[in-house]
């Protein structure tokens, strides 16, 4: 799939660190590069950010309606802190509510983040694989580096925030700017996501998909796998995912 967009930004907060040693592109498998998402997908957070969400509306003297949970999750912020704001009538700017979200998001995370089931297996095994890897998120840069602390940081070669480009997911432009910082073609990147918004922004982006649902299911596709758990998930595993589109 191929898909034209305006060039990825270069925000000068992308992180990007090559480990020494690493095996050259040209000597590798066909997988060249493995780009996750976080909340829901490496962290069990996109109940946090529900509460979080919730919390702040009840503050505001609104009640947010349990089916809305689907709609926002996934998203940026911009998108499910603007939706939120119509459906309930709230007397409040996406500016001040994007503060307020953010603010109490990392309050819940203070002390740590439980990790989804396999992430912490997979993610040393890309690592101790020279496997260049990338964390492709729609949360802001300062949520990312509080995550961080419980993923990680030398899990990986590179990190996008949603506020490090300018179309975040749905838009492919976070896989396509992680791929090319990675020097990795998108349609030999593999991504592992848990909602249909980032599932659209990988596969808008010419990238294979494992997705591992969260809070809504996703159906498999043609250059789409479903799993139960990253626990489904390894090296090797991914590595099938793109041979075998070939």
């Amino acid at each position: 799939m191929t898909s034209t967009v305006p060039a990825p930004s270069t925000h000068p907060q992308a992180r990007n660190s090559v480990r020494a040693g690493e095996t050259p592109l040209a000597e590798r498998s066909a997988l060249q590069a493995v780009l996750l998402d976080m909340d829901g997908t490496l962290v069990d957070t996109e109940g946090f950010w529900w509460d979080a969400e919730v919390a702040v509306f009840a503050d505001l003297g609104h009640v947010l309606d349990e089916s809305w949970r689907e709609v926002v999750v996934g998203g940026p912020m911009t998108r499910s802190a603007g939706y939120l704001i119509e459906a309930t009538g709230a007397d409040i700017t996406l500016p001040e509510i994007t503060v307020l979200l953010n603010d109490r998001f990392e309050a819940r995370i203070d002390h740590g983040v439980p990790l989804m089931p396999g992430a912490a297996r997979l993610l040393a095994e890309l690592a101790a694989h020279s496997m260049p890897t990338a964390l492709v998120s729609a949360s802001h840069r300062r949520i990312i580096d509080r995550v961080l602390e419980s993923l990680g940081p030398d899990k990986f070669t590179l990190t996008v925030a949603g506020d490090e480009v300018t179309r975040t997911k749905p838009h492919p432009d976070p896989y396509l700017h992680a791929a090319m910082r990675l020097g990795a073609a998108p349609v030999q990147c593999a991504v592992i996501e848990d909602t249909a918004t980032g599932v659209a922004a990988a596969e808008a982006a010419g990238c294979r998909v494992v997705a591992v649902p969260s809070v809504a299911p996703i159906a498999p596709a043609f250059g789409r796998v479903v799993v139960g758990s990253l626990e489904e998930v390894d090296l090797a595993f991914l590595g099938t995912l793109i041979t075998g589109m070939h």
